[in-house]
């Protein structure tokens, strides 16, 4: 039963393709028996221009980024933008409050020595730069879902064991349900099965 059945103010997914029973389509999944096929298969629907689809496999297959087309992400960045925050934070905290709140003499050094700030700099650093890797790969990559409309697939299951898919998303600007299985048909897979939400 469809979300939308539970909660009826919740707005449709907007896709625009349905199944003949009225399900919405997620995707079309081809399988493919070798890394070799499904790596030739990437190239040819990453120059087909197709931008919502992805590749499973039982073991990471060397260079099929590039294959499809990935580009890098902005999460080093932004993880280091936050690291770099969080031991500015901690200078500035410790400065405010060995200089400016309550200043103390400690051991003869001057109120505002950098030397004795460093492990605190360095802690809060390495913590807001680990919390921003974690929640920052759980956000890009939509984590948790708790359900995948592909684990519906008998046929998805072999993905653990020895066989490799490509997934077409319905979400694809140039989606569209029998020029998708054509092309899919062209770069050789086989197995080919429309996913429903």
């Amino acid at each position: 039963m469809p979300l939308s059945d539970y909660f009826p103010f919740l707005p449709p997914k907007g896709t625009g393709f349905v199944t003949p029973e009225g399900r919405p389509v997620h995707a079309i999944v081809a399988e493919f028996d070798t890394p070799a096929a499904v790596y030739k298969a990437a190239e040819r629907i990453r120059d087909a221009g197709m931008r919502k689809w992805d590749v499973h496999s039982p073991f990471p297959i060397h260079g099929i980024e590039d294959a499809m087309g990935v580009r890098p992400t902005f999460l080093p960045r932004l993880v280091a933008a936050m690291g770099f925050a969080g031991a500015g934070l901690a200078l500035t905290m410790q400065w405010w409050m060995n200089y400016i709140d309550f200043p103390m003499v400690v051991q003869g050094k001057s109120l505002n020595a950098w030397e004795p700030f460093m492990p605190v700099i360095f802690e809060l650093g390495v913590l807001l730069a680990a919390f921003t890797s974690l929640l920052g790969m759980l956000a890009l990559n939509g984590l948790p879902r708790w359900h995948h409309p592909l684990f519906s697939k008998d046929q998805f299951l072999e993905v653990s064991d020895d066989r490799f898919f490509i997934c077409i998303e319905a979400r694809d600007p140039q989606f569209d349900p029998m020029r998708t299985k054509a092309l899919l048909e062209q770069v050789g897979g086989t197995n080919i099965d429309l996913v429903e939400d």
